[in-house]
């Protein structure tokens, strides 16, 4: 018959142990397997787990990072060939890696997806817990308090057992009256506990970061975002064909565009004068326009940079300025072939500017040409070895011309850059590099073209506005969302969640009433107040605190 001593060897033998202690034998531990079901489920809770969401929102912020660094294809095409240009060798691999689309990428749609699906399997079961936890009354009075934090007592007065009653009524009304959830047992004790808005603060927090996602995310398709250069005096209707460039979301269509007209009446530059160590610097900007919206009044409104204008479901924001020189070109019989304004791109914050002007009709030749125009000119002789500008006002405006001639690319029917113009396959006729200086005018004058080809007059300078049209429809809800977020972090964060007890003790014919709490948690005023509802109760029956 075998004994159910354990045999010497498994015996401990350690002098720290007690000497009956037993170690049983080492086996050799056998994993269950988990099998296919099995794996799902361990995938799906580390998945869901709060851990995992926190690390997921933190990636999809390292990983947004590379869209702010990086110009965006959807929000900034020409940045993201500059870039290329500049950059021949890393454009490529990061072309690769799809960092010009960055938040339309598969790597970050997978991590934003994830953490989605993370942070709703963590609220489903958390919030079903909650449900549950905010029905289930506060739980039994303990036997002992005095093992408890804030542990406090009255001194020992006879009384009867109505006058206990009343004692232990006192203490629910005025727990209740602290906001705490009360429950009495058997006439001799009170629990209560309350707090049960931090968890519903976390919930909330996270249902509305879920609910920025969803808006982001998915709302993000009906976005869109257009850019329209507009020249003082003239007008901008808000259809497809008259944007010059237009960042559709991926639900986008063009009947969606509400029906407005928005014309530049006036735009008005405010520049420093008082101070000489920020001379010439801009204060402000301001653009006068003149709204239409169908089936309304016509209506004056003004847009500076930081306070856009609503109109319609759109928002229009002033992006940018500059020059515009207005120049008419005649041919040799004195025919106007060619007349508008031409926006001129700022190079420096004096406003010397760079543009192009392509006459592609009505000459012997096409001809473009590069310029540049000075708001107030300081000559070589006096300035530097080009000529330069000294102050964005028109005090001295020049605009200065190197004229090609040649194929501009205009009918090839691929689109062409309207700032820019391809010199490499054509002729220098006057400019530096030629037999021929090239052109200077000043408003007013007018002065031949090379080769005879005609007359180029620069009429007038006027400024224009870059306008940036936003149509938004998840601003109302990322705002909500947000303002969501913030009020569920911070009942997170400063409600506490807390049980306290009040009970009559019986001994020698003789009761004293117990106050003790428990915090759920980090609660450094725990004490306080426990201390501050024995005070109360005790004065409103009459006892003495026990030093």
């Amino acid at each position: 018959m075998a004994s159910d001593k354990p045999s010497s060897k498994a015996l401990n033998t350690d002098p720290k142990r007690p000497s009956d202690h037993f170690d049983a034998p080492v086996t050799e531990v056998t994993n269950p397997r988990l099998g296919l079901v099995g794996y799902l489920r361990f995938f799906w809770r580390q998945l869901t787990s709060m851990r995992t969401a926190l690390f997921l929102l933190l990636l999809v912020a390292f990983a947004a990072v590379p869209g702010s660094l990086v110009p965006q294809q959807t929000s900034d095409p020409n940045g993201v060939i500059q870039y290329k240009a500049d950059n021949p060798g890393w454009s490529k691999v990061l072309d690769f890696l799809g960092v010009f689309n960055t938040y339309s990428s598969v790597w970050f749609s997978a991590i934003y997806i994830l953490l989605f699906i993370s942070l709703i399997g963590c609220i489903i079961p958390r919030t079903m817990h909650h449900i549950a936890a905010l029905r289930t009354p506060p739980p039994k009075t303990p036997a002992r308090l005095d093992r408890l934090p804030g542990y406090l007592r009255t001194e020992d007065a006879t009384v009867d057992d109505e006058d206990v009653a009343d004692g232990v009524g006192a203490a629910r009304d005025l727990l209740r009256g602290s906001g705490y959830r009360v429950r009495v047992f058997d006439g001799q004790s009170a629990s209560a506990e309350r707090g049960y808005l931090r968890e519903t603060g976390n919930l909330l927090f996270h249902i509305a970061l879920v609910g920025i996602l969803v808006a982001v995310g998915f709302g993000g398709g009906f976005i869109w975002t257009g850019q329209k250069v507009i020249p003082v005096g003239q007008s901008f209707a808000n259809t497809l064909s008259d944007y010059d460039s237009i960042s559709p979301g991926r639900w986008f269509s063009p009947d969606s565009l509400e029906p407005y007209r928005l014309t530049v009446t006036k735009f008005v530059p405010v520049y420093e004068r008082k101070n000489l160590n920020a001379y010439g610097e801009a204060i402000d900007y301001t653009a006068y326009v003149r709204a239409s919206v169908p089936g309304q009044k016509t209506t004056n409104e003004t847009i500076k940079v930081n306070s856009p204008l609503r109109i319609g479901d759109t928002d229009v924001y002033l992006l940018s300025n500059g020059v515009a020189p207005v120049v008419t070109v005649r041919n040799p019989a004195g025919k106007v072939v060619y007349t508008q304004p031409i926006p001129f791109l700022p190079q420096d914050a004096n406003l010397t500017s760079e543009g192009v002007i392509k006459v592609p009709d009505g000459l012997a030749k096409q001809i473009g040409m590069l310029g540049f125009f000075y708001p107030t000119e300081c000559s070589p002789s006096t300035c530097a070895a080009a000529p330069v500008s000294v102050d964005p006002s028109f005090t001295n405006p020049v605009l200065t011309l190197q004229v090609y001639t040649g194929d501009l690319g205009l009918n090839s029917g691929k689109p062409v850059n309207a700032y820019s113009l391809d010199t490499d396959k054509l002729k220098l006729l006057a400019g530096f590099g030629s037999k021929t200086p090239g052109l200077t005018l000043r408003p007013g004058q007018t002065v031949k073209l090379p080769d005879g080809l005609g007359t180029i007059e620069l009429d007038k300078v006027i400024r224009y506005v870059g306008l940036d049209i936003h149509h938004d429809p998840t601003q109302f809800w990322v705002l909500s969302f947000a303002v969501l977020v913030f009020l569920g972090l911070v009942t997170g964060l400063f409600i506490p969640r807390r049980r306290v007890w009040i009970k009559a003790v019986r001994r020698g014919g003789k009761v004293h009433y117990e106050y003790a709490g428990l915090a759920r948690g980090e609660d450094p005023r725990l004490d306080d107040a426990v201390a501050e509802i024995a005070r109360k109760h005790s004065q409103l029956l009459g006892l003495n605190m026990k030093p």
